[in-house]
């Protein structure tokens, strides 16, 4: 039987927004965390694979934590990404929402700095950062870390790069007993480095349900493609999901810009995310994605850190990653909070060879998702077509008179017989 958070130690206020939220029951990775975390002096390595809870595993230990009397920056999470940042400082907020007196900023790159620094003159107790943004911040002395006590690296593998070469500058302003907290989906030999050269002697490595990498509740498969037919078997597997929620995962920028003009062309509900977007782009997208306007978003890796929509049903990786631990960041973006999910990797022959790698490598099972027939996809374009058609807009400013003789053309056919001569006029185009 699993534990209550107020057996963890989470004190009164917090628990009330909690039971707000309707977050009732902790997860593995929150009962092991968190009490040590304001029990315990040991810094802390969190190993979990991602939508456990990790973001809750130390917020809400972090935010008890904090002494509201003392107007000084007593924590700092650092984040890969501004899109992870705000969702932490979202989630941070709606944690601490009854204690009276607590200032959370963030303050990430890909906007404006100087609202930032305004907001960073004010008494700020947590800062949620990007790496970059936060080392711009400390050269303009615009953030004064020299009394925080806590320092968090969220998804420390997203930004291995990033913190090898920017570490140094950060730790330096903090005070040397500070404690570090180390959370991540996967443990690479960088982060093991990180580990040794960053957080004490004494650290505390925890991990849940790590026996598989992969979340318990994906269904992971594959399906084999020659290139030219790639995108028509991507739709139709679109089309038999309709109205469900699903993320693309593309290698590239060129690639998602691509794909997702291709998806717009046939009227699918979507939209593209990739960092060369303008910051404003990128977070109406993210909006219109949470909010359900468009059901499908289609992503460079990165771009889409901090993407935490309980309900996506499906993940395709149309392009095979590089590497295994972009698979598990990748697929954990479904199934999340205990739901089920899918994600579904478009090969082409040749690749074939390395399922068996991932397989190995991050202890999941793949099953083959059978090609469509050739009819089952024309078939699917048909409807495509037929969405199109409906989603169509109507050109005013087509002449009367022509719109008069298009109709003389056409008013003795009744409406099915109209659909017919369209619909054989169509098949008859697509197969010339």
């Amino acid at each position: 039987m699993s534990k209550q958070f107020s057996e963890l130690g989470i004190s009164k206020p917090i628990l009330a927004a909690l039971s707000e939220m309707k977050i009732l029951e902790p997860t593995e990775i929150q009962q092991k965390v968190i009490p040590l975390m304001l029990t315990n002096a040991n810094d802390i390595v969190g190993l979990a694979k991602t939508g456990t809870g990790k973001t809750a595993a130390f917020g809400l230990p972090l935010v008890q934590l904090i002494d509201v009397e003392k107007a000084v920056v007593q924590a700092v999470i650092i984040v890969p990404t501004r899109e992870l940042g705000q969702q932490i400082h979202t989630n941070l907020e709606q944690y601490s929402k009854n204690i009276k007196g607590i200032s959370i900023a963030v303050t990430c790159g890909g906007i404006p700095i100087k609202p930032q620094i305004e907001r960073l003159k004010t008494p700020t107790h947590v800062v949620v950062a990007t790496p970059g943004r936060l080392i711009d911040l400390i050269q303009r002395k615009a953030v004064d870390l020299k009394e925080a006590q806590f320092l968090v690296l969220d998804e420390a593998d997203e930004m291995v790069t990033i913190l090898k070469d920017s570490l140094d500058e950060i730790v330096a302003e903090i005070p040397k007993n500070h404690r570090t907290f180390l959370f991540s989906a996967t443990l690479p030999g960088v982060i093991k480095q990180l580990i040794q050269n960053y957080l004490s002697k004494n650290v505390v490595e925890i991990s849940a349900n790590m026996e598989t990498l992969g979340n318990q509740g994906i269904d992971h498969q594959y399906i084999v493609v020659d290139p030219i037919e790639k995108l028509n078997v991507l739709m139709h597997y679109l089309n038999s999901r309709e109205g469900q929620r699903g993320i693309i995962f593309c290698k590239t920028k060129a690639a998602v810009n691509k794909l997702a003009k291709n998806l717009a062309i046939n009227k699918f509900s979507s939209g593209a995310l990739h960092g060369s977007l303008s910051q404003g782009i990128r977070d109406r997208i993210m909006g219109q994605f949470r909010e359900g306007h468009i059901n499908i978003l289609i992503a460079t890796d990165l771009a889409a850190r901090g993407i935490d929509v309980a309900d996506v049903s499906f993940v395709v990786n149309y392009h095979l990653p590089d590497v295994y631990e972009t698979y598990v960041h990748r697929s954990g973006r479904t199934a999340r909070a205990g739901a089920k999910g899918l994600s579904l990797t478009v090969l082409q022959a040749e690749e074939v060879v390395e399922i068996a790698k991932f397989e190995k490598e991050l202890g999941i099972q793949f099953s083959e998702f059978k090609k469509p027939s050739e009819s089952s996809i024309e078939e699917s374009n048909t409807i495509l077509w037929a969405n199109k058609i409906f989603k169509t807009k109507p050109n005013h400013e087509v002449g009367i008179e022509l719109k008069s003789k298009v109709k003389t053309i056409f008013h003795h056919l009744t409406k099915d017989e109209l659909i017919e001569k369209l619909l054989a006029h169509h098949l008859q185009q697509n197969n010339t």
